[in-house]
Order: C-alpha cells, then structure tokens, then sequence
C-alpha cells in the first residue's frame, strides 16, 4: 500500500511537469528567412509601391491621346440690356442676360510626335522603377543571406569557445590536483586559471555576438522581435566557382537590376529630349461645343452647336524652348555616361567579389588541415607536460593555437557561403 502511495504521488508531481514542457521551436530555414523579409521588410514594399505608382504616369502620358470633354454651365443677369463690352476685352457682341449649359470637346489631332515621345519616356521611367524594385528585393535577398550565415558562424564560433572552456576547465582541475598533490607547482596553476578564465571571456563575447547576429537577422526579416528559432544548417556542399571572373561578368552585364534601370533612365531621356524638341512643331486641335439656352435672350437660338479647328504655331517665347530642348539633350548625355559609369562598377565588383569568394574557398582545406595539426600538436604539448619535459607556458601556447584554429575553422565554411551570395549578387543571380 505504501509503495501504491508512493507511485500515485510521484505520477501527480511528473504528470503537470510533462504537460507543462513547451515543445522546441522548428528550425527555420533560408528559404523561410528570405520569403517572409520579401513579405515584411519595409524597403521592399516601398521599392513594389512605387513601381506601381509609376506606371500609372504612361496612363497620364498616355491620356494625351485621348479626347477631353467637359461639361460648362453659364448664368449672366445684365443690368442694362443695351449695354456692350467696351474695354478690356476684344468682344464685338453685346451682353445679353441667358443662363445655357452644354459641353465642349478638344481633340488633339496631331502635334508632330511630342506626346508620343513622352508616352516613351514615361514607359522607360516606370521600367526603370521596376527594376529598382527588382533590386532591392536582390538587396533583401542578401541581406538575410548575409545575416541568417553570420548568425549560424557565430554560433559556431560559441560551441568551439564553450568546447575549449571545457577542455581548459578539465586541464585546470587536473593541474590543481597535482599541485596539491606537490607535483605541479602554483605557477602552472595560474597561467591554467588564467587560460581558463580567457576561455570564459571568450565564451561571454561569442554569446554576445549571437545575440547580435540574431537582431541584425531580424532587422533584414523585416521582424520587429529577436529570431529565437534555432536556423536549419544549410547544405554544405561547398561548389567551386566559375573558372574566371569574366564569366561572371558577362552575365552581369544583362542581369543586373541596376544596369537595367540605368539603361532605361537613359531611354527615358532621350525619349524627353525628343519630346522637347517637337515643343516648336505646331499643335492642330479639333474643337466642338453643343448644348442648349433655357433662358436667354429673345434675340439668341434655344441651342448652339459648333465645330472647329485650331492651329497653334510657336513663334517667339524669349528662347525657352530651346533652353528646354538643350537641357533634355545634355540629360540625356549624361544618362549614357552614368550608364558607362555603373557598366564599370559592376564589373569591378564582380571581379572584386570573386577573388573574395576564391580567397574563401581555397581557405576551407588549409582550415581543415590547421585544426588536424593544432589538435595534434596539442596532444602532444599534453603528453610533454604530464610527462614533464614541457613546461606549461608551451602547453599554454598549444591550447590557445588549438582554439584559435577551431574557431577559424568554424567560421571559415559561413565565410565562404556569405561571400558566394554577395558574389551572386554582384553577378545578378538574387533578382
């Protein structure tokens, strides 16, 4: 009966303790990462706002097509019926009292391909506007690309920290053991307790520096709370890169947002540099106007009605229009030599980032071999010094070489991967 007690009671304190577990959070994994930053990250719904917004300016160009109607109503009481207008108007017709409602139309015929250009350069700005948006949603790629590896290295880097605090908390217990025991003397056992209190420090920065990788990855999500979620381990099967930069540099020439939207700011002003030119051609407009007089004059018709033409040459306007024609010209020039400009840029920063990707790639074996030779030599650094021909200062040097080439080695694979996006990036492979 006791033990039926017992076993009740102790299934009562563990059954809440059981329900009361919370259940570990999924991993999450980049391409989440990068779906909800695309979703929530600020600058890219701007950058897609804005696209929009500028395609509604080829409607507005294009609405110069299109006929414009509108509907007038007119009321005039005259205090003397005999009365005319004498000044301030070139009027030949006297005044009369009438109230007439009716509309007019203005429908433009032809102005020599102005409106057409314009209709162009509006097309070019919003294709240029897309293609910024297309650029920052690469912009956003990377950089959670960027931070969700940054995250996943300084992790690392806190296990090989936390491993050598271990391995250096074991050696100092031991070492205690043998100055107590006479063996050792008290200085090995201080430059232990030191070692071992770096490795905490070591230990207290790397858990600082996750926390931080964790905000700036929640920042690139576009996530106003710290990502707590443990992060998936990508796939770390590291591929060699393309044989040359110029590879690369080819296909950024016609992939990259950027060169895009560049290359189509260029239209757009050419485009407009057109449109100014044709501001001196003439403007034919066909105009109509029709409705009815309810009330009016006994000498007026009960409606009107009437259909036109107008004929608007330029002739003299101070210079203005060529001052416009020349500015638009002189944009447009500099539009293709920004064009040059960034053609340059870009192709430097995919040289640039592939030497780094090269650089980080080739690193990876020569980290594997360092920490196969720091663990062995700090093997044998052990050995010595339990067998007393190495003196703790060596065996000192061999841990600090042994943690430094774990930690390298941790963060080398992550180096590598965030160098490979940022080259992808340059060569426009994150639109």
């Amino acid at each position: 009966m006791k033990r039926f007690v017992t076993a009740v009671v102790f299934l009562g304190l563990t059954i809440p303790a059981i329900h009361g577990q919370t259940e570990p959070q999924p991993a999450l994994e980049l391409v989440q990462a990068e779906t909800q930053a695309l979703a929530n990250q600020p600058r890219m719904l701007a950058a897609q706002l804005r696209a929009r917004a500028f395609a509604e300016r080829v409607k507005q160009a294009r609405a110069g097509y299109m006929p414009t109607v509108n509907f007038n109503a007119t009321g005039a009481q005259v205090a003397d019926a005999n009365t005319a207008v004498a000044a301030g108007n070139l009027v030949t017709s006297a005044l009369s009292g009438r109230f007439a409602y009716g509309a007019s139309l203005t429908q433009l015929v032809t102005d020599f391909g102005r409106t057409s250009e314009l209709v162009s350069a509006a097309r070019s700005t919003a294709e240029a506007q897309a293609d910024v948006a297309t650029l920052t949603r690469a912009q956003v790629r990377l950089n959670v690309r960027t931070a969700y590896y940054r995250v996943l290295a300084s992790e690392s880097v806190l296990r090989a920290a936390e491993a050598a605090l271990g391995n250096r908390k074991l050696i100092s217990r031991q070492i205690d053991a043998l100055t107590q025991s006479e063996l050792r003397s008290t200085l090995d056992l201080n430059f232990a307790k030191v070692l071992e209190s770096e490795a905490e420090l070591a230990v207290v920065r790397a858990r600082s520096n996750v926390a931080q990788q964790r905000a700036a990855l929640a920042t690139a999500m576009g996530l106003e709370l710290m990502v707590t979620a443990p992060l998936a381990e990508p796939l770390l099967t590291v591929e060699a890169l393309p044989g040359s930069p110029e590879e690369l540099q080819q296909q950024a020439a016609g992939q990259r947002a950027d060169l895009g939207a560049v290359t189509a700011q260029q239209r757009a002003a050419q485009s407009f540099a057109a449109a100014e030119k044709r501001l001196s051609y003439p403007t034919l407009n066909a105009l109509g106007a029709a409705g009815q007089l309810p009330y009016h004059d006994h000498t007026l018709h009960d409606d009107y009605a009437a259909i036109g033409f107008n004929l608007s040459i330029p002739v003299f306007n101070g210079g203005l229009f060529t001052a416009r024609r020349n500015e638009a010209e002189l944009e447009a020039k500099a539009r293709a030599q920004d064009v040059r400009q960034l053609r340059l840029q870009v192709s430097e920063e995919v040289r640039s980032n592939w030497y780094r990707a090269d650089e980080a790639y080739r690193s990876l074996d020569v980290a594997s071999r360092l920490v196969a030779q720091s663990k062995e030599a700090l093997r044998l650094a052990q050995n010595r010094y339990e067998a007393g021909l190495g003196s703790i200062v060596e065996l000192n040097q061999a841990q600090l070489s042994e943690t430094s080439a774990e930690i390298t080695s941790a963060d080398a694979t992550y180096t590598y991967l965030t160098r490979r996006a940022e080259l992808d990036f340059a060569a426009g492979l994150l639109n």
